[in-house]
């Protein structure tokens, strides 16, 4: 990833970092050295900078898998998807029996727009258990699906006009809530905080684990809450020599006033370590597109779903961007919907107005819908996008059949376009609503095909090289950390991704298959188990 020498033979570590690359004859000009030749038969590339995922990747497998692809799991144990409603309540009656009388019963993954003869509701929980509550996360994590118990615990009995409820024929709610004001009450009082998934010491280990196995050394937790005594406790964890991770994790932009968002966010920036980054928010904007939670402009939905739900208004938008802007706050704004990414970069424009700060660069995360007119003001105002490349071939088909139609489809997760108009950009995960796998994020990027073998949107496709650069130097410019790593260059940390292939020459439709040995941080090996 280094244009000046885009490939060498051998490089030299010192002190955790790179001495140099090149030939064995120009790196022995710096003096005495140990020649390890582990690597001889592999390639070695800059360590994946995996840009947008959450640390309930490795924690939210405490919970019952019911998604519809195959998953593995943190110790590489392969979960088969289930593709039915039938299957999915079997799945669950049989989790069910393992749990003592007083829990709940908590499955995520589900997502009811692959099972579409009918959408799951509270009656279908009931049949397991009409006493013990149930929640279903839906694989977005802007949904989720409960049983009558449940529903009785938050006093969801009865249409009270609350928005995120679903309500069933009979006029009560039919146990799907949508977006975290509805489906929190629940949350509360079933025990479930996505953000504890992310908080214990075996969370953390099995979050370093998912990164290993694909080739991460360097990822970012996109929203937390970060009470100090959390902050604490990554600090050791992610310090230890054995933790092959640097960990950037971002504080929750909504969940307080404006102004204390910004002095946390500059308290929490002083606390950085070298494997641990803290200072950057996130804010998260509109829900779900596969949800029906995005909000999309005319002609909306394809479906004829009602538009989505601000999880911020727009007019709390403008103040917090400005507020956080003025302090040098780098921010990363959650966009999925078109609307969405029109509120948010005039919020963007007008901090920007107000004061000119060159030396951020804040980022529109998933911006799946923007068009080339959007794009065009993100080169304007000196934004970037980290486009959600793996929604091609995941839900590729029912954004084209169902939510946003084939117009739309065939310029979502636009990366040619961000490279026509020279915006910085990235790919990403978003694990565990996808699977953590950067290799794979790239062969979508280049290939867009969806799960059906359908091409989504030809002209966006990019090459192998542009989207190799995206999962390490893209990435890496967007956590503002392209100084220290994302490619391999002297003076930038020895984090690596060793391959048993070359992706630049495996070929476009094998990328995705390209093996991986384990990594290297700051020199030391981490072989995956």
């Amino acid at each position: 990833m280094n244009p000046v020498r885009p490939h060498a033979t051998h490089v030299a570590i010192r002190d955790g970092r790179v001495l140099a690359t090149g030939t064995i004859e120009e790196i022995s000009g710096w003096g005495d050295y140990q020649l390890d030749d582990s690597f001889a038969d592999k390639v070695i590339m800059p360590g994946f900078v995996e840009g947008h995922c959450h640390l309930m990747a490795g924690g939210i497998w405490r919970y019952t898998y019911v998604g519809y692809q195959d998953r593995v799991d943190p110790d590489g144990r392969q979960w088969p998807g289930v593709k039915s409603l039938e299957e999915v309540l079997a799945r669950l009656q049989e989790a069910e029996a393992d749990l003592g009388p007083d829990d709940p019963l908590v499955a995520w993954g589900f997502d009811p727009i692959f099972l579409m003869d009918r959408r799951l509701d509270k009656n279908d929980l009931d049949s397991v258990s009409q006493n013990r509550p149930i929640a279903i996360i839906h694989s977005n994590f802007h949904l989720m699906t409960v049983n009558s118990a449940s529903l009785s615990l938050a006093n969801y009995v009865a249409d009270m006009d609350i928005d995120g409820v679903a309500i069933g024929p009979d006029g009560t709610p039919n146990g799907e809530l949508q977006e975290m004001a509805a489906m929190f009450p629940i949350m509360r009082r079933l025990g479930i905080d996505l953000r504890e998934l992310g908080r214990t010491t075996r969370s953390l280990v099995d979050f370093g684990k998912v990164c290993n196995r694909v080739g991460v050394t360097t990822a970012a937790d996109l929203i937390n809450d970060l009470p100090d005594e959390d902050v604490a406790q990554m600090r050791v964890i992610t310090d230890g020599s054995d933790y092959p991770i640097r960990l950037m994790s971002l504080l929750n932009g909504i969940s307080q006033p404006a102004e204390e968002t910004r002095e946390r966010a500059l308290e929490l920036k002083a606390k950085s370590t070298e494997k641990l980054r803290l200072g950057a928010v996130k804010i998260i904007t509109d829900g779900s597109i596969q949800g029906f939670t995005a909000r999309l402009r005319w002609p909306h939905h394809y479906n004829g779903a009602p538009n989505g739900i601000w999880n911020i208004a727009p007019e709390q938008l403008n103040v917090l961007v400005s507020v956080l802007h003025e302090a040098g706050v780098q921010m990363h704004i959650h966009t999925n919907g078109d609307e969405a990414i029109e509120v948010a970069l005039e919020a963007l424009e007008q901090a920007k107005i107000k004061k000119n700060r060159p030396d951020l660069l804040h980022v529109l995360q998933h911006c799946q819908m923007a068009d080339r007119a959007q794009f065009r003001k993100m080169k304007r105002l000196g934004v970037a996008a980290n486009l959600f490349s793996n929604h091609i071939y995941y839900f590729g088909d029912k954004h084209y059949e169902l939510t946003i139609g084939p117009d739309r489809a065939l310029r979502m997760d636009a990366c040619q376009s961000a490279i026509d108009y020279g915006v910085p950009f990235a790919i990403h995960s978003d694990a565990p609503v996808t699977p953590m796998a950067p290799l794979f994020t790239a062969w979508c990027a280049v290939n867009r095909l969806t799960e059906s073998g359908k091409c989504l949107g030809e002209y966006e496709r990019i090459g192998v090289s542009e989207a190799l650069q995206a999962i390490t130097l893209g990435a890496a410019t967007t956590l503002h950390m392209d100084h220290e790593v994302g490619s391999i260059e002297t003076g930038k940390w020895a984090d690596f991704a060793i391959l048993d292939d070359d992706p630049e020459t495996i070929g476009a439709g094998k990328l995705k298959d390209v093996g991986i040995w384990g990594t290297v941080l700051a020199g030391e090996k981490h072989k995956i188990p």
